[in-house]
């Protein structure tokens, strides 16, 4: 997978995302984040291709962040929020 993953970015240089998602769908029909980690696992470890080392790509996927929830002094329960506090009655 991971000479595949050369092929695609360095020689047929294949956009990162690209790349991903034709090894995912139409080389080993595994899942995205499947392919991400083993592409990842094998550049930090040092992995090569003819000698040649593959650089860490700058886009390596969506961070995924919680969603922030208001504290409960300010949640909307029982009280209704308003568009612009500061011109309260």
């Amino acid at each position: 997978m991971f000479e595949r993953y050369y092929y695609w970015t360095e020689i047929r240089r294949l956009r990162f995302d690209d790349t991903i998602k034709k090894l995912s769908e139409e080389e080993f029909f595994v899942s995205e984040s499947r392919v991400m980690q083993i592409i990842r696992r094998m550049i930090q470890s040092g992995a090569t291709v003819d000698g040649k080392h593959i650089e860490r790509p700058m886009f390596t996927g969506f961070k995924v962040t919680s969603k922030v929830s208001l504290p409960k002094s300010q949640s909307s329960s029982g009280q209704q929020l308003l568009l612009f506090p500061e011109q309260c009655p």
